[in-house]
């Protein structure tokens, strides 16, 4: 592949990279990616008209899963243009407001679902530690406000950092190593110190994904220490078989983040397609896999589908 020097660079342009060294094979590459994109798509459009048309559904557990399914579809969206532009038409450019833009919507995205599965976490703690309270608890006002409030904190926490972008000179290669735009890889690219970015990134996830994380742990433990307190054995299984899915969503999100952050910080001997495998794990297979677990594990979504189906074929 022919990497632009910096004498030809403009100064308002990124590059976009693909497979490097398997430009060749972009077609064919491009033909699981289509399918994955296709099916989180389809996937989460269909979780999102299921709860919506059927009224049965119109509980606080299933709001909080069309906000899960709203967000996987947004961060599908975000990079879906510049990967599959790359694949088809070989479209590397991208111009650093656009690159910040979609900096901007992944980032913020990414820390709205880690907000919605906290969120889903409350919903399951509510329902098997106070059950009688649940409804009166989890009002749909209430669920609004939860969810307008992790988009708000989400946004403005990434809202600076295309401004502590644009404040870099790059003096360096302007070719990135993704099909899309992320800061840790951009702010690497600056010619002057980076410390500022280092060190408000860190802040952000930690009081973000950090917090979340330990706030979701301790309402497992709860719940844990409340199910283990129910005497009926079937009963106990009941409760925890309504947290399944939700676990699921939690590890698809929480494990691809810890690798990713890990290969980004200390794998700079690793192969480069290994940065790029867990780059692309990280952003779609939450969203490819959320709906199909929620579809295989929530009896009632699956039998709303399935009644769908039938319907549509009759």
């Amino acid at each position: 592949m022919a990497i632009p020097s910096n004498s030809s660079l403009q100064k308002a342009t990124f590059f976009l990279t693909g497979f490097q060294g398997l430009e060749n094979l972009h077609g064919w590459i491009s033909i699981p990616f289509c399918s994955i994109y296709l099916t989180v798509i389809l996937g989460n459009l269909t979780i999102l008209h299921v709860i919506r048309t059927d009224s049965t559904l119109h509980e606080p557990m299933y709001y909080f899963l069309a906000m899960l399914a709203l967000t996987d579809l947004g961060l599908c969206l975000c990079t879906l243009p510049t990967v599959l532009g790359i694949f088809w038409f070989n479209a590397r450019e991208i111009g650093i407001p656009a690159c910040f833009t979609q900096l901007f919507f992944i980032h913020t995205l990414s820390l709205v679902e880690s907000s919605v599965l906290l969120s889903m976490s409350i919903d399951r703690y509510v329902a098997i530690c106070n059950p009688l309270r649940y409804s009166t608890i989890l009002t749909p006002a209430r669920i609004v406000k939860m969810g307008l409030s992790s988009l708000l904190r989400s946004a403005l926490l990434i809202l600076p950092l295309p401004f502590l972008l644009k404040r870099f000179h790059y003096c360096h290669s302007h070719v990135l190593a993704h099909a899309y735009c992320l800061h840790l890889e951009i702010m690497k690219l600056a010619c002057s110190s980076i410390i500022v970015n280092h060190v408000y990134g860190l802040f952000v996830v930690a009081c973000t994904v950090g917090v979340d994380s330990l706030l979701i742990f301790l309402s497992y433990a709860l719940i844990l220490r409340t199910v283990l307190s129910i005497a009926s054995r079937q009963e106990r299984l009941r409760a925890l078989n309504t947290c399944v899915s939700h676990i699921c969503a939690v590890l698809l999100f929480y494990i691809p983040m810890i690798g990713l952050s890990l290969v980004h910080r200390f794998g700079e001997h690793l192969p480069r397609i290994v940065h790029l495998l867990m780059s692309y794990v990280y952003l779609l297979v939450p969203p490819l896999m959320n709906p199909i677990v929620y579809s295989i594990k929530t009896k009632q979504i699956r039998q709303r589908i399935a009644k769908k189906f039938e319907l549509a074929k009759s």
